[in-house]
């Protein structure tokens, strides 16, 4: 090996997995309390069949190029308009991910003179969006809707004169835990702002048809929204919902959209058939929710752990070490639920993230839940 060229890769790495914090790619295996696929739409054949279809019908794999050049196919379009309609909002864009998305969001609408106040536990593709932008952003106190208005009445205090903007998750993707809307909706009303809400572990689950938590204020002209299609939806990409002047504004000036290949057309065609899944099949999520009931009653019975309020429960083990060596041993006994540790999780609070989906059933969970208790025992803390 090359030390001088390969020598302080290889460090960085072994100082990773000396504090236990190495990452390494794993098939899958065992029963899914890992993934996102609440509703278990991923491999539904009503998804397969009507990707399927539209192959059949000549819908491309590949768009081929950027929406702006020959990209823009017709199953592109007829998602936003379908998804707008859906969602309650003036328009809506599609982008291949939910990272792209936020990365092109928050890289191109909060300009030079702005102010981003922004969760402390908010997605790290935020974070890549407003590293990227020109704007000035400042974190606040997980939840605190009070800090978020006290900053922004500091900003304006110190000289600032731009627009603010407020981004949050509606159901944080570590945590399980809501934002409050309502009251983040009134203060971005009340400093002229815009409220950013990334729905992404919302959508498909919580509001009426899936709509999410954000489906009250959809609509505004203060209000954006993201929904991520890779999660409840079981496809991939992710929708932006906002005015149609601001979705304008992206496809003129956000690099993300401008130069990337568009997403695929049978993605989108997938994922129209995911929206009318949510409208035609309520009883997912009803099973969901009786699913994560049952779920939570037994991780606090068994090991004291909070109920989360959604389909993410975290069962905080604090040690990098201990988190690792406990999902270990719970995969080993055939249950699928990974460790999360820093930076994904602030320092201190590595943890088993207990992802609940229509994958499993109640004695799966049951199973789940001894796996824990037996691991938790055998690696004291």
């Amino acid at each position: 090996m090359n030390a001088g060229r390969l020598g302080r890769y290889e460090a960085t790495l072994a100082g990773l997995r000396g504090r236990s914090r190495g990452r390494a790619l794993e098939p899958r295996a065992g029963h899914d309390f890992a993934s996102n696929d609440y509703l278990g739409l991923a491999a539904s054949p009503r998804l397969r069949d009507a990707i399927g279809a539209a192959a059949a019908r000549g819908v491309p794999a590949g768009a081929a190029g950027s929406r702006l050049l020959r990209g823009n196919d017709p199953e592109h379009e007829a998602l936003e308009e379908e998804a707008a309609r859906f969602f309650g909002a003036e328009g809506c864009l599609f982008f291949a991910s939910g990272f792209d998305a936020n990365l092109a969001l928050f890289s191109t609408l909060p300009r030079r003179g702005d102010l981003v106040v922004h969760d402390a536990l908010i997605h790290a593709s935020v974070h890549a969006g407003m590293q990227a932008g020109k704007a000035e952003h400042i974190g606040t106190p997980h939840n605190d809707a009070g800090a978020v208005e006290d900053a922004i009445v500091r900003w304006r205090g110190a000289g600032g004169t731009g627009i603010p903007f407020i981004a949050v998750e509606s159901i944080y993707s570590m945590d399980g835990d809501a934002a409050p809307l309502a009251d983040l909706v009134a203060i971005a009303e009340r400093h002229a702002g815009f409220l950013v809400v990334d729905e992404a572990h919302a959508t498909g689950v919580f509001g009426r048809d899936g709509r999410g938590l954000a489906a009250d204020y959809e609509g505004r002209d203060g209000v954006i929204a993201v929904h991520t299609c890779g999660k409840a939806l079981g496809v991939s990409g992710a929708l932006v919902t906002a005015p149609r002047i601001l979705l304008d504004f992206l496809v003129n000036r956000a690099r993300p959209f401008i130069y990337a290949t568009a997403p695929s057309p049978l993605i989108a065609a997938g994922v129209r058939e995911a929206l009318r899944i949510l409208a035609d099949e309520p009883d997912r999520r009803t099973r969901l929710a009786a699913l994560v009931k049952g779920a939570e009653g037994a991780l606090t019975q068994r090991l004291g752990v909070p109920p989360s309020g959604s389909q993410i429960i975290p069962v905080l083990l604090y040690a990098n070490a201990r988190a690792a060596a406990v999902a270990a041993k719970v995969r080993a006994a055939g249950f699928d639920c990974r460790a999360i540790r820093p930076p994904t999780v602030p320092e201190g609070t590595a943890r088993l993230r207990v992802s609940l989906t229509l994958n499993v059933d109640a004695a799966a969970v049951s199973g789940l839940v001894d796996a824990i208790a037996t691991a938790m025992d055998e690696v004291p803390a």
